[in-house]
This record gives structure tokens, C-alpha cells and sequence, in this order.
């Protein structure tokens, strides 16, 4: 959507499928980093997106044993934005839609999935799709970008595969009535305890709480009654029965099977993947959907002359992975480092208090900001092209 959104404001033609109805869906990423709220504010959006309903995090903290740890301080990140802003993602999409409705130039086809690339001589020419009545069609495009995710249907196609890495976790995701009070009001609050990790998210009228699993292990454990989950949630953040019966059945417990990975080369002839389809995250920092969002902007300032010219290189798509290869690969070892430091030796019961690059980040609280600003704004953050600044 945003790149979408950029290029229809250099005049570029463009056209967006999107395989479902609408944008409500839930545990989506709902994290929007200071990254991602500046390149709005270039865009003219700034004002429009503050309005929307949302909650702010100005520090992450996390409790291991009995130590509560503050893991990043947002207020330290030099700037306007100083918090991450918590939106329900449809209402992020559903700003971008109607944002880029307004240009001439782009259109949204809702309703319309994607089922493969269309190649003529070695060279991706557009895609095929099948609309709500279940009719086959094709698209040709000069240029088809693959933003569709871990799974993504574009990368697959064009006979692109990722470089796996190793993932210790699954994650369920459950919704629990707003508690008032507790020392989690209002913030992202992470607990870790006895072999069990948790992560809960205020979203004003409930909690956004996901649990952690062993990789592999949803099947076996969905064997329990769920009351077991829901006594496992009491002990971590002290609900109570009544709040917790909310979770009335494991329907109600939404598996996330996470995955990780790079691909060694984003593109082909005629074809590009960004986001989590050229380096798919980890759910840890919540920062996909951000680097998604880096990726779309340095996309489009790189592409938009060519594109506008109708000679899109593989030159210029390689530089549009050598501009965001690395700011993927940073964060992508942060979250192994977390992964390795904190995540697995949990899960395994291993995890004995707190690791010492956490106890450095008390002793000195500018690590603090330095933490915040790695995971919020990250390596070589990106600006809204001229052209597309209002």
C-alpha cells in the first residue's frame, strides 16, 4: 500500500491486489515505529493518522523472575515521535487506501488473489489472479512487486527461495478483557517465568496477549483442556478466573507459526520482493511491518524514474536490496541475539535471571535509548521521496 501510494505520486501507473474483502484481520502487526510515523508526516498523513483511535508505548519493559527490566526507552530517540504507536492495522491500511484513492494513477483491487507470475522469456510480465466470482484473469505489469508476506504466493512462483534460519518459538495469540490498574497499564509488558514466556500489549479495550510455545510443540499441548492455558496466563499476570473465561475454547487461541528467513537475491527480470517476502522477521520488536515500510520507500524513490520511463533493469532492482539488505540483516541478528539470550533458554526452562546485557541496560540507562532507537528507527531509516511529500 504505501509503495503503491509513492509511486502513484510520481505518476506512475499502479495496481494493488488485495486477496480479501477488507483489512479486518486479527494479531496483525499493530506496531507503528517512529520510522514509519515520520515517513507519514512527509507524506502529508501525520495529522490523519493521529486521529485515528490508538495507544502509545513509551518504554518496553519486561519482568524475568523478579526483576522488571526496561528493555527500550523510547523517549530517548531523538526526533518528534518519541513512542511506538499501537493501531489495529486495518485502520493504518484502510488510511494508505484512502490516501492513494485520491491519485489518478492507482487503483485497489480488493477480492482479487494472486495465484502466479505470468513469464515470457525468462522475464516476469505481470501476474494471474482469480476475482470474488472465481474468475481467472491476468494482469501484465512492467514491474510486479511480491509484497505478500511470509507465505508469499509472488516469491514462490518466481522461483525464489529464502535462506531459512533456525526459530525456537511458536506464538498463540489470545484476546483478555482491559484489567484496570496492574503495572502493565498502557504499555507492552513482557513476563517470564518458570519455563513459560508471555507478552501482552494494552489496546484499550483488551489485551493483545500472545504466549509462547516450543516450535512445534501447538499440537501436543492443544491435547490439555484450555483451562490449562488460561491458569498458565493467571499465574503470569495475575488475571483472575472471570476475566480469563473469556478464552472459552481453544478457538479462541490463534496460532502463529513463525518462520525467518533471507532470500540470497530479492528479484528477477521484471519482479521484486519486499518485506517479509524478501526477508521474512521474526515476531520479536514487532518490526516488520516497519522495515516493510522502509523497504516501499526506498523502492519507490529508486524506481519511480525507471518505471516512469518503462525501463525497469535488474540494475535498478539490485539496488534497491543493496539500499535495505542491510538494515534487514541487522535487525534480523537483534532478534537472534534475543532469541538466543532470553527466548529459548526460557522455553527450555533455562533461563537462570537476568542476562547481563540486560542488567547493563539498568546500570546505564542510555543503552536504554540506544536499544529504543536500534529497534524503532533502526539502520539507515528512510524519507518520502520529494516527489511524494505534501
Amino acid at each position: 500500500m504505501v509503495l503503491g501510494l509513492l509511486l502513484a505520486r510520481a505518476g506512475v501507473e499502479v495496481t494493488v491486489l488485495e486477496k480479501h474483502r477488507d483489512f479486518l484481520r486479527d494479531f496483525r502487526g499493530d506496531t507503528v515505529h517512529p520510522s514509519t510515523l515520520r515517513l507519514l508526516d512527509d507524506l502529508g498523513l501525520g495529522e490523519r493518522f493521529a486521529a485515528i483511535p490508538h495507544k502509545t508505548l513509551e518504554q518496553m519493559r519486561m519482568r524475568i523472575g523478579d526483576s522488571t527490566v526496561v528493555a527500550a526507552d523510547f523517549r530517548r530517540i531523538p526526533g518528534r515521535h518519541k513512542h511506538i504507536a499501537m493501531v489495529p492495522q486495518w485502520d493504518f491500511l484502510d488510511l494508505l487506501a484512502s490516501a492513494a484513492a485520491g491519485e489518478p494513477s492507482f487503483t485497489l483491487k480488493m477480492c482479487t488473489e494472486v495465484t502466479g507470475v505470468r513469464i515470457e522469456r525468462g522475464r516476469a510480465t505481470g501476474v494471474r489472479f482469480v476475482d470474488e466470482n472465481g474468475a481467472s484473469g491476468e494482469l501484465t505489469a512492467d514491474l510486479t512487486v511480491g509484497c505478500d508476506g511470509r507465505d508469499s504466493v509472488v516469491r514462490r512462483a518466481a522461483g525464489l527461495r529464502q535462506d531459512a534460519f533456525d526459530i525456537p518459538m511458536d506464538v498463540w495469540q489470545v484476546r483478555v478483557p482491559v484489567v484496570p490498574g496492574g503495572d502493565h497499564d498502557g504499555r507492552v509488558f513482557a513476563r517470564f517465568a518458570d519455563g513459560q514466556v508471555a507478552v501482552t500489549m494494552d489496546r484499550g479495550e483488551y489485551f493483545q496477549t500472545s504466549y509462547l510455545i516450543r516450535k512445534g510443540d501447538d499440537a501436543r499441548l492443544r491435547g490439555h483442556d484450555v483451562g490449562w492455558l488460561r491458569g498458565r496466563l493467571a499465574e503470569l499476570f495475575g488475571w483472575d478466573d472471570a476475566v480469563l473465561a473469556e478464552i472459552g475454547s481453544w478457538d479462541d487461541v490463534k496460532l502463529l507459526e513463525t518462520s525467518m528467513g533471507m532470500l540470497p537475491r530479492w528479484y528477477a527480470e521484471g519482479l521484486l520482493c519486499i518485506g517479509d517476502a524478501a526477508h521474512t522477521m521474526s515476531p520479536v520488536g514487532g518490526v516488520g511491518v516497519n522495515l516493510a515500510v522502509q523497504d516501499a520507500a526506498a523502492a519507490a524513490r529508486i524506481l519511480a524514474g525507471p518505471l516512469g520511463r518503462g525501463a525497469v533493469t535488474t540494475r535498478e532492482l539490485a539496488r534497491v536490496q543493496r539500499r535495505r539488505k542491510l538494515p534487514a540483516v541487522v535487525a534480523q541478528r537483534m532478534q537472534v541475539g534475543e532469541h538466543e539470550m532470553l527466548l529459548r533458554p526460557a522455553l527450555d526452562g533455562e533461563l537462570g535471571g537476568v542476562p547481563l546485557p540486560m542488567r547493563m541496560l539498568q546500570r546505564f540507562p542510555v543503552l536504554r535509548g540506544i536499544s529504543a532507537y536500534l529497534g524503532a528507527v533502526g539502520v539507515r531509516p528512510e524519507r518520502a521521496p520529494a516527489f511524494a511529500r505534501r
